[in-house]
């Protein structure tokens, strides 16, 4: 191990804690809130099960708000929002705020175009079998979709991890700001490069998984 790395590898380590969290919980919430937003986005579109206007307009102008604000801006437009509900602002659990809600509405219309390549009569052949709702969810959009879903999945959280490294602004540490603070800013080009390869090979880790997984449940 180079010099550099063992000079530094406290802080690399909680570095690298630090940007896992910071995913972690949005990964959480992206499945936890996101799945059910895009499943309901698909639902409530005109020609499907729970056809609603009002639902999908309010759902949909959500998730397009959301996409389209410029990360930094919606860091810094959410500190409010953030000391609000945990206390503070700053540090890399206040930092999982704005992630999540970045991951909510980008996995959710993700989960969206995954659901509108089911083809209908799928869900019309669940309907005229007698299954319910739920069922028609569980048993055949998902199932259905999965492997589309997966793909979502890893696509957000590669993304995730490229958010991440924004969070120095609010404290939030990481690995990217942890290249910025004591690589860039301190002259330590190699340091930097070091912490590039790291993040290269943790999403090349992730892309190769969530493939592989993928194409392992396609029943296509």
């Amino acid at each position: 191990m180079p010099d550099i790395l063992l000079q530094y590898q406290a802080e690399i380590l909680s570095s690298i804690e630090e940007t896992f969290i910071m995913v972690g919980v949005s990964i959480a919430a992206a499945v936890i809130i996101g799945l059910p937003v895009g499943t309901w986005l698909f639902l409530c579109r005109k020609g499907q099960i729970y056809e609603n206007r009002i639902v999908f307009s309010v759902l949909n102008l959500f998730v397009n708000i959301i996409r389209s604000f410029p990360f930094l801006l919606l860091v810094v437009f959410l500190i409010p929002f953030t000391r609000m509900l945990i206390g503070t602002a700053i540090g890399t659990t206040a930092a999982t705020v704005p992630l999540s809600i970045i991951a909510i509405a980008h996995y959710s219309r993700l989960v969206e175009q995954s659901l509108l390549d089911v083809p209908k009569g799928v869900i019309e052949a669940a309907i005229a079998m007698g299954a319910s709702v739920r069922q028609v969810i569980f048993k055949f959009l998902y199932v259905e979709a999965r492997s589309g879903l997966v793909l979502g999945l890893t696509t957000s959280i590669i993304s995730f991890i490229s958010y991440s490294t924004i969070m120095g602004v609010v404290g939030g540490g990481g690995i990217g700001d942890f290249a910025i603070r004591y690589g860039y800013q301190q002259f330590k080009t190699d340091l930097m490069m070091y912490m590039i390869i790291i993040m290269v090979i943790l999403v090349q880790f992730i892309q190769f998984t969530g493939t592989t997984v993928s194409r392992m449940i396609d029943k296509r």
